[in-house]
């Protein structure tokens, strides 16, 4: 080939790339390479590089996955919790808070091509059969919805349906590959998972979240245990990670003095607008202690700050989650919405809830652990957000034999409980009475009985010694799951759990 014929070549792949527009004249070049005018301030960029991009792409484009995609995108670079919520997703949000439906019960995200549970709801199907959050779903029946890139929302459908219907749902926890026979049932959207006395005087109510029905729940809960009797209440938020803030302020105004501040919202175009106690609440009598732990949040957060700095109730726990963000819903017509962040939360003494934006925000409880956080109380600092409590109790870690671990990773606790149901359905379902359910369960010999399911269902057999480390704790929980099963439901299952409960004993004592 000649040198001309090489510089032919050269100048024609420059056309290609540069312009793809075949033969480019220096005038075509230069109109080109002539800058659109926008500047960052006015947003214009963007629509202009997604109007290029639809106007001149080799390829036709997916209007709805390159917009869903940039504004991700967008949003990831403000905080944490300011996110794009695609139709389903914005449906599904809705419904947990709001409403009900037939299914087994849990929440799960799906963020490579494996969908992992991320929330088992508290009293479903799921959660009495043994589902966990980590769990890698592999398989709906005989279909595989694991590595093949299976449709999120065809994944629900298959696992929604009916109540009283059998899915069975394969899953992977660790190395175990595990199947379980979900019943599917009403999955519950109550927020009050437990209300009962636990003394004469001293009542108990565990809220799971704060929905909608909220207030009203937790107004009934109360007025029928001060029927009971109720001069005290130990409120249960641990692991409620928020909701509706309207109904945290219902719940603390119950408590509060007129002109008591329950908490102040405040942003860059947010003026601060305090929100203040009527002095109409119907629990201002009544003495108040709240649980906390690092999975209350949010709403959970502003409850437990306004009585902790009006000087209400005492908190006792670990130092909450720190989401501390206001979140304001905007609506598309296409049935998409965002939830953005309009202002911070900040107790009534001016403590910020919100924990900083570290790179590893999404993993900082986890980091709690390797610091000492959850078992030294002079490793938390307020600095780092969240709601202190007033009386720390650590995590115990001397209960956890290699007994106890090998059936806690593989859920033979719950499968057996499960399993016992039903063989005794007849017999628990008819127990409506609590002294009378601790008399059956006093009989029933479960301990043997489990330890027998252990050794043929998962060749696990406690060494010597292990069975009496860990038979105290491990059977008041499986006494609390088999009591699940009676009339009694969640009431039952908390009221047995929490003789195991060192934060509840802290709160019983002082």
């Amino acid at each position: 080939m000649r040198k001309t014929d090489l510089l032919v070549l050269s100048i024609a792949l420059t056309g290609v790339l540069i312009g793809a527009m075949g033969v480019l004249t220096y005038q075509k070049i230069t109109e080109h390479k002539r800058a659109l005018r926008t500047e960052y301030q006015d947003w214009r960029k963007l629509n202009l590089i997604l109007q290029k991009v639809d106007d001149n792409y080799v390829d036709p484009v997916d209007r709805k996955k390159i917009t869903d995609a940039a504004v991700e995108a967008a949003l990831a670079q403000l905080d944490p919790h300011s996110v794009y919520l695609p139709p389903q997703e914005l449906e599904e949000s809705e419904t947990n808070l709001a409403g009900g439906f037939d299914g087994i019960g849990i929440q799960f995200n799906v963020p490579n091509d494996t969908a992992v549970v991320i929330e088992v709801i508290p009293g479903g199907p799921s959660e009495k059969v043994g589902l966990l959050p980590g769990d890698r779903l592999l398989k709906v029946d005989t279909v595989d919805i694991a590595g093949c890139k299976y449709p999120q929302d065809s994944m629900v459908r298959r696992m929604r349906g009916v109540a009283g219907t059998k899915v069975t749902v394969t899953v992977k926890r660790g190395g175990e590959v595990i199947p379980f026979e979900i019943t599917r049932d009403k999955i519950p959207t109550h927020s009050v998972d437990a209300a009962f006395m636990v003394g004469d005087s001293t009542g108990y109510i565990r809220l799971s979240k704060f929905a909608r029905t909220t207030f009203k729940e937790f107004s009934d809960a109360s007025a029928d245990l001060r029927r009971q009797g109720m001069r005290e209440l130990i409120f249960d938020l641990r692991d409620n990670s928020g909701g509706y803030m309207d109904q945290a302020l219902l719940l603390s105004n119950a408590f509060l003095e007129a002109g008591d501040t329950i908490v102040y919202i405040q942003g860059q175009h947010r003026k601060r607008e305090d929100y203040v106690a009527d002095g109409r609440g119907q629990l201002k009598d009544v003495r108040l202690k709240v649980l906390i732990n690092e999975g209350s949040a949010s709403s959970s957060e502003i409850f437990a700050g306004a009585i902790q700095d009006n000087g209400r109730g005492k908190v006792y726990g670990r130092r909450s989650f720190g989401k501390g963000l206001v979140q304001e819903p905007v609506f598309f017509t296409d049935g998409s919405g965002i939830r953005l962040t309009v202002a911070r939360f900040y107790t009534p003494s001016g403590r910020c809830i919100q924990k900083p934006y570290t790179p590893d925000y999404a993993y900082e409880v986890y980091k709690r652990y390797g610091e000492g956080e959850m078992v030294d109380a002079d490793s938390m600092n307020v600095s780092k957000g969240g709601i202190l409590p007033d009386v720390f109790v650590p995590i115990d870690t001397t209960r956890a034999s290699d007994f106890y671990l090998k059936c806690n990773r593989k859920a033979t606790t719950m499968r057996f409980s499960s399993a016992y149901f039903d063989t005794h359905k007849a017999e628990l379902q008819a127990i409506d009475d609590y002294a009378v359910l601790l008399r059956y369960l006093d009989r029933a010999r479960l301990d043997k009985k489990f330890l027998e399911f252990a050794r043929v269902k998962d060749g696990f057999v406690p060494k010597p010694g292990e069975w009496e480390e860990s038979e105290s704790y491990m059977m008041t929980q499986i006494k609390a799951l088999v009591g699940r099963y009676s009339k009694l439901g969640d009431n039952a299952f908390y009221h047995l759990y929490l003789q195991i409960d060192d934060v509840f004993a802290a709160a019983i004592e002082r």
